[in-house]
């Protein structure tokens, strides 16, 4: 009997991290089909940082938070592993040093000049993005995966998506605390 070989599709996960004053940091991550469909969501309860964490931390605590304490949770969640992880805030970037999987900053081009970053920009499809200055070989892998992916799909788009299943969830909390 011949057993069809199942080719894997790639997939594409977003993380990003909203910051509410009083209830602290809140991460979100989507993970997407190369057609831009949704596969799977997660997110975090918030994480309220003490002011002697904020101390001790200091510039060092966003990328802690972010990557290694947010991040890291909602990817270790995921049921599937995604191909490359595009986050839209360089913080974030500090959850490469933990994974074995690309990821990718996805920069706004309306407001950041690819010659003003600091990080080396480059393009898949219309999309400006930059990888981890100590992971370069990430750029490699991103753009040999882009050619899977469905033309046109804008990267900043399922981050739009994250903050309205973050902000219906802390509604949805909050009208069950009350």
């Amino acid at each position: 009997m011949h057993v069809p070989v199942v080719k894997s599709s790639p997939s594409l996960g977003f993380l990003t991290v909203l910051q509410d004053e009083a209830a602290g940091f809140c991460g979100g991550f989507l993970l997407l089909n190369q057609l831009g469909r949704p596969l799977e969501f997660h997110c975090t309860s918030p994480i309220l940082p003490n002011r002697a964490q904020e101390i001790l931390y200091g510039p060092t605590l966003k990328p802690f938070l972010f990557g290694e304490q947010i991040g890291r949770t909602l990817v270790e969640k995921a049921k599937q592993r995604p191909s490359v992880i595009f986050a839209d805030q360089t913080p974030t970037l500090s959850l490469r040093d933990f994974l074995d999987i690309p990821m990718m900053l996805v920069r706004d081009s309306s407001s950041t000049p690819v010659s003003a970053s600091s990080q080396p920009t480059f393009c898949l499809g219309e999309n400006i993005v930059s990888a981890s200055p100590r992971h370069q070989q990430d750029r490699q892998q991103a753009e040999q995966l882009w050619t899977s992916v469905q033309e046109g799909l804008d990267l900043r788009e399922p981050f739009e998506r994250i903050r309205e299943a973050l902000s219906e969830a802390r509604g949805g909390a909050k009208q069950n605390a009350a």
